[in-house]
């Protein structure tokens, strides 16, 4: 018996891996002890699994399999965070580099991708340590073959190597001192565990049994928690020839530990422990060009986590149109929305900001004339003991901005300070079609123009709503832009986000490119470019 993959299983699986991490990552982040107990383990999976989901939910109905698989490998490799993030990119992008997405596979290709996944993890680590996610893997590749060589089918292969991942995972405290003195399996192991019973429930329609993962969450005090090890997590994105690599993978592995190098066609992503930041960037300078640069300080992330939470908090974003409605509800907010037949009102806003319920609460007006009215609703709020700060967002990219930055476990204050820094510094545009006739800043305009916004003033007037989003788009990027996000709404013309991705393809590779289908009205087209 032999299976087919398809483009619409492949979506589900995607939005299935998402949301089981999701569902566990609370779980997992509390199994984390190894190799630094940050805390930080289930929700670094799962962030960078959504961002695959997030790459494929972007892409038109009718996308073959094999370029949604590109997209997707593509968006776990610029994603993943953390080692557990970038080894299960790893995994997935090698599973799938060795199957027939085009062709019939059996038990023994599914074999040979499990073997060639983990044979691929064991080498972007620079030191493998036995307990852990790569322990798992390797568990999951025996056990695919093992049914292989059973004459089993390949829906049974796959249920055969999440099968022996799961018992493989039991074994980790046994395998690695740190985790039986705590009491708990490997986190990074039971990541993996979570994608392959989504995986096997996805081809058999069976739910795995839950299996027993710690006893109890584990509490270690004090600097033993990271003592003998690295104080900084470093993590960059890098443009580099491949012979590059290796020596940079000596000087980096002689810096610090828990190396993890992945990718490779002149786009790696590097992640290492170390105490010398400075050096480990320096490196990547010799090797090529790094940017989005990420370091991390563990003494202060594990002081927040231990922290004591003493008040709930909320975002509220006002937001119009239903795609980026639910965007900003899977981020977490509270969503208060609007149109042009619909403004809000000040009771409208004052009971939303009531209704959370929360002591906290973070607003997000997403246009200049909801700026006043928040503020007059919160200053209610605060003689209700209710702390609220609202971030001056002008519009709805910026608030989307805001909210991937958001971290309910910050204190408000910072939290505040981050979503506010990250807002100022996108930039954003518009595209809408004129109404009447009349005199902008870029010159008159007639009823059935298409304006081009950039930063809340008409730029440019045209024609051709895609010529005049290109142009938007030409005039925010600037020689550090890292992302451009394009909101589709209601009245996009079809082709327009291919043509603008193809467009920065072109001209700019560095740059990466994230598509919403927002379905606002009256505007086919917000631009945020970071």
């Amino acid at each position: 018996m032999v299976l087919r993959l398809n483009a619409v299983a492949f979506r589900a699986w995607t939005r299935l891996c998402a949301a089981s991490l999701s569902a566990a990552r609370a779980e997992i982040d509390a199994l984390n002890v190894f190799p630094v107990p940050d805390g930080d383990t289930g929700n670094n999976a799962y962030h960078t699994f959504q961002a695959g989901a997030g790459a494929v939910d972007a892409l038109a109905a009718d996308v073959p399999l094999p370029e949604l698989v590109t997209a997707y490998t593509h968006a776990l490799l610029l994603s993943a965070k953390g080692n557990a993030g970038n080894i299960c990119s790893q995994l997935v992008r090698a599973c799938f580099r060795d199957l027939d997405l085009e062709g019939e596979i059996d038990a023994t290709a599914v074999a040979h991708s499990f073997r060639a996944a983990s044979d691929a993890a064991d080498a972007a680590v620079g030191v493998p340590v036995e307990g852990t996610i790569l322990t798992v893997a390797r568990a999951a590749a025996v056990g695919a073959e093992k049914a292989a060589a059973d004459g089993r089918d390949p829906r049974g292969a796959f249920a055969a190597a999440a099968e022996a991942a799961r018992a493989a995972l039991l074994l980790t405290p046994s395998q690695l001192p740190r985790l039986a003195e705590a009491g708990v399996v490997d986190a990074g192991g039971r990541a993996l565990v979570v994608l392959l019973d989504a995986t096997e429930t996805a081809l058999t329609g069976r739910v795995p049994t839950a299996t027993s993962t710690h006893v109890p969450v584990p509490v270690l005090e004090g600097d033993d928690l990271v003592e003998g090890g690295p104080a900084y997590e470093v993590m960059y994105l890098l443009d580099a020839e491949d012979d590059k690599v290796p020596p940079l993978r000596r000087v980096l592995g002689n810096l610090g530990d828990s190396l993890v190098v992945v990718g490779g066609d002149r786009l790696w992503k590097i992640h290492v422990h170390v105490d010398d930041v400075g050096a480990a960037i320096e490196a990547a300078l010799d090797a090529g060009r790094p940017y989005r640069i990420e370091v991390t300080h563990f003494a202060d992330q594990i002081a927040r986590q231990r922290r004591p939470r003493k008040r709930s908090r909320a975002v509220i974003a006002a937001t119009t149109g239903a795609g980026v409605a639910e965007v900003c509800r899977d981020l977490g907010a509270d969503v208060l929305e609007f149109s042009r037949s619909r403004p809000l009102t000040i009771d409208q806003v004052v009971t939303a900001l009531r209704d959370t319920g929360a002591d906290e609460v973070v607003v997000l007006p997403n246009a200049q004339r909801h700026i006043g009215l928040f503020q007059s609703a919160a200053s209610q709020l605060r003689h209700e003991d209710v702390r609220v700060a609202v971030i001056p967002t002008h519009a709805q990219v910026q608030g989307l901005a805001a909210l991937a930055v958001h971290d309910a476990g910050r204190e408000f204050d910072e939290d505040v300070v981050a979503m506010s820094s990250t807002a100022a510094h996108a930039q954003h545009g518009a595209v809408t079609i004129a109404t009447e006739p009349g005199i902008t800043m870029a010159g008159p305009c007639q009823a059935g123009d298409v304006l081009g916004v950039v930063s809340g003033d008409f730029a440019v007037v045209g024609v051709d709503v895609t010529a005049v989003a290109a142009d938007v788009v030409d005039r925010l990027l600037t020689s550090s832009s890292e992302l451009v996000t394009l909101v589709l709404g209601e009245g996009a013309p079809e082709g327009l986000a291919d043509a603008l991705s193809a467009g920065l393809r072109a001209s700019r590779v560095d740059v990466d490119v994230e598509v919403i289908e927002g379905r606002q009205e009256h505007y086919p087209l917000f631009v945020a470019v970071e």
